[in-house]
């Protein structure tokens, strides 16, 4: 069984998925905004998923909601000072089948204004960027440092800064393909039910099935996922 955590790097036996960036059959893209009601069993919560901006990534997650996916999952990562994840372990902590990953769209997300800021969703991989599938996270404070970088024009670049160095005459295809520059893509933000997110938070953590840490001691569960519109 494939086993992740699939966040930032932290990979536990996983195979990464490049070269299966397949289309979504029978999937339509989607255009401006849809809103959805995730029902936990702290409460509900409400979130606006933005197509416009971010339309695969949208679309890969109305799908999943569309095949009741998510329903009987739980978020297995809680980081009272990060993010709370889900959408891929069910209440025995078995990871869920999922589609192929999408390609990452986290660059045009940012440069339509969409941020890893309070409240906002984006969804979790493992250290290929493109490898998000069906599990997202809500962060529940600013992330910045989780946004995408952007690269500035030309080829080469003349100057490109990053962590406190400056590289000059760097080749685009050398920035565009760096994995630490791709970020998390963002999707959607959360429109009412902060109040649940902030329990969710704030749940006790510890170990759990196979994760070491960061498990809500009372399993908090993702009832379903509904399209309101």
């Amino acid at each position: 069984m494939k086993t992740s955590r699939f966040f930032v790097a932290c990979v536990l036996g996983a195979s990464l998925f490049t070269g299966l960036l397949l289309p979504l059959s029978g999937q339509a893209q989607g255009h401006g905004t849809s809103k959805v009601r995730i029902s936990t069993s702290m409460g509900d919560i409400e979130a606006e998923l933005y197509a416009d901006k971010a339309p695969r990534t949208v679309a890969n997650f109305l799908q999943y909601v569309k095949d009741k996916h998510y329903d009987g999952t739980v978020f297995h990562r809680v980081i009272s000072s990060f993010m709370v994840q889900g959408g891929g372990f069910d209440a025995r902590y078995q990871q869920k089948p999922t589609r192929a990953p999408i390609e990452h769209e986290g660059r045009k997300a940012l440069a339509a204004g969409l941020k890893n800021t309070t409240g906002t969703l984006a969804m979790a991989r493992t250290g290929d960027p493109n490898s998000a599938s069906s599990q997202f996270f809500i962060n529940v404070v600013d992330n910045a440092f989780l946004d995408p970088i952007p690269i500035p024009d030309g080829d080469p670049v003349a100057k490109f800064e990053y962590q406190g160095r400056v590289y000059e005459n760097v080749a685009r295809s050398q920035l565009v393909t760096a994995p630490q520059l791709f970020g998390y893509t963002v999707f959607g933000k959360v429109t009412s039910g902060m109040d649940v997110v902030q329990k969710i938070r704030n749940t006790p953590t510890g170990a759990g099935g196979p994760f070491p840490s960061d498990v809500p001691k009372t399993p908090v569960l993702i009832q379903s996922v509904t399209l309101l519109k």
